[in-house]
């Protein structure tokens, strides 16, 4: 736990300020709580003496009045302590918050696809938003209510003790009786929490995926039974959470039941002390100003008592939402940055050197297996290969999304491990089959490609990937808005739109991952053809399923599970390889292609 609290400490950063300022507003605010029952107690003997002694009523006003004013002080004195630790606390706990939720953030954008993988998507988003919000009222409750509480705890243990002498000690036989049983109902309660929260990811997990697959949800009319996984989801939501508080939830009646059988005791001894004037105090027998100052006390204790319950329970769900926020923080990217980077990519060659990778060290097979090959800087180079077949994860290396397993890999004649990571990717332009739009105008989602790209950059890029055919029938052309994920373009437009952001980085190597599949074949022709005219010197690395995507390339590579079978043009591969006969007979000659 105390690693959790050391890690977390580090996203308080500029609110440090307010973060101590809370206790010191709290301190003022309990010592004059605990001090007016003390006055009280004062003015109350002070009326039993006046009533006893007969004294004047103008001299009794006047008594009652100086006790008032400073009831009155010590009253605004707390409350204006107690106002400004609740604005200094919200600010301190939303701005820790804050932190915490970008040092995760940040953490996250640093990671490999590897990383990712591990926790995966639902789980980042749980612990970014239901995580946070745990820890967020811990914190909340620690600089404010842990400190108000176990202060108002002593304080009152101290004046009780002032005010009722050895009757006071009575509050603190119940402190052993509690604490057994705060840890009997944590050590339950724990393992709970802890399923709890892998079922959030559950739900969180079947939310997004129903919300990203909606179309093809409704086009199979899928609805009751998403419906229904969705309730399962959240049932068992429900049911654990329901446990965890049940168990959490004997904390209350324990603490009142300690708590109030104690104050009836004490006040059934005390009327009894009082009556028959017996001694229970160093300065003599209790009045009833003094008995009426200890129950007020021991309201106190009982309040404090109750809070500190509550605030175990609140750290108690909280400590596994910390435990899972500073996992995501320590996790420690695959990809390293090397010490003294290389910073400029000469050009667009690439080989593989004997690679072989796997997605996971404890995977059974290799995903790619002892890959060698030489490809020259501007060449166009075609992937062909059954689903499965790795054509991917081959292109993935390039950029470095994943670290090779073994062997090596080289761009621009250095190891790809020897780059700037943001050199190397801005070098490699990639554009994938369901690549992502973002909300905005089409030319703000452009320059994701180039920050900085004119007007004149952007219809060029658009020209060459044949998107303006369409963005110029749009009555704000470059200034259209996209929704979210481009929801409000056809697939076909999506992809011409994420080849011309790609283009605008000017790249060395252009990956296009089956990023054509959405268009027509003619429309895909004059791509090509603009890239054979405008941008000969980039090596382009196409990924498809059609022959005809790939006819026309310097190279064509078939894969076959994860392996490289073959090698050669067109017309060498018809020859030699019965992969890509049967691909071409089954496309061309048996008029595939055109049915696609």
């Amino acid at each position: 736990m105390l690693k959790l609290i050391k890690r977390l400490s580090g996203s308080i950063r500029q609110y440090k300020k307010v973060s101590i300022l809370t206790p010191l507003l709290i301190v003022g605010e309990v010592c004059m709580e605990c001090l007016i029952p003390f006055i009280i107690a004062q003015l109350i003997s002070a009326l039993e003496t006046a009533a006893k002694e007969n004294i004047d009523p103008e001299q009794t006003f006047w008594v009652i009045l100086r006790y008032s004013i400073v009831l009155i002080v010590m009253a605004v004195v707390s409350l204006t302590c107690g106002a400004l630790a609740g604005y200094t606390c919200a600010k301190a706990a939303a701005g820790f918050a804050k932190n915490v939720r970008q040092d995760m953030y940040y953490k996250v954008q640093d990671y490999s696809f590897e990383n990712i993988d591990k926790f995966s998507s639902s789980s980042l988003v749980t612990r970014m938003t239901t995580d946070v919000s745990f820890v967020q009222m811990s914190y909340m409750m620690i600089i404010r209510t842990a400190i108000r509480c176990p202060l108002m705890f002593v304080f009152a243990i101290v004046m009780a003790v002032i005010m009722g002498g050895w009757l006071a000690m009575m509050f603190v036989l119940v402190i052993p009786i509690l604490l057994f049983g705060l840890i009997a109902i944590t050590r339950r309660a724990m393992p709970m929490f802890r399923r709890v929260f892998k079922k959030y990811d559950k739900l969180n997990e079947s939310i997004e995926e129903n919300i990203s697959g909606m179309r093809v949800v409704k086009s199979f009319a899928r609805e009751d039974y998403e419906k229904e996984k969705f309730n399962t989801a959240a049932e068992n939501v429900r049911n654990d959470f329901t446990k965890a508080e049940r168990t959490v939830a004997f904390t209350t009646p324990l603490m009142q039941s300690c708590l109030y059988l104690n104050m009836v005791f004490v006040l059934l001894l005390g009327s009894y002390l009082v009556s028959n004037q017996i001694p229970a105090i160093s300065s003599g027998v209790m009045s009833v100003g003094q008995l009426s100052a200890m129950l007020t006390y021991g309201f106190q204790i009982l309040m404090s008592l109750n809070m500190l319950s509550l605030i175990y329970v609140m750290l108690t769900m909280s400590a596994e939402s910390a435990r899972r926020i500073v996992e995501v923080m320590e996790e420690e990217p695959s990809l390293k940055q090397p010490a003294d980077p290389v910073m400029k990519v000469a050009d667009g060659s690439i080989d593989f050197k004997d690679v072989s990778f796997k997605y996971s060290s404890r995977a059974e097979r290799n995903a790619l297996d002892h890959v060698t090959l030489h490809i020259g800087s501007g060449q166009t180079v075609g992937i062909i290969g059954g689903t499965g077949s790795s054509k991917s994860t081959l292109v993935q290396l390039i950029p470095r999304l994943y670290d090779v397993s073994e062997g090596t890999l080289l761009v621009g004649g250095a190891d790809v491990k020897d780059y700037d990571l943001n050199v190397l990717r801005d070098s490699v332009a990639m554009v994938l089959q369901k690549n992502q739009l973002f909300s905005g105008t089409i030319r703000d989602n452009l320059r994701w490609g180039n920050p900085d790209a004119t007007d004149e950059e952007i219809e060029k890029a658009c020209h060459m990937a044949c998107a303006d055919e369409f963005i110029n029938t749009f009555p704000d052309r470059y200034d259209t808005w996209i929704e979210q994920g481009g929801t409000n373009v056809s697939g076909g437009q999506k992809q011409r739109l994420c080849i011309a952001r790609a283009l605008l980085k000017n790249p060395k190597v252009l990956i296009l991952d089956d990023s054509t599949s959405a268009v027509d074949m003619r429309t895909e022709a004059m791509i090509r053809k603009s890239f054979s005219e405008y941008i000969p010197e980039t090596t382009k690395l196409i990924i498809a399923q059609r022959i005809s995507s790939v006819m026309q390339a310097d190279m064509i590579i078939v894969m076959d599970g994860g392996a490289v079978v073959a090698v050669g043009t067109h017309e060498e591969l018809l020859r030699t390889n019965s992969i890509y006969q049967e691909v071409y007979s089954s496309q061309i000659q048996n008029g595939g292609e055109d049915d696609a």
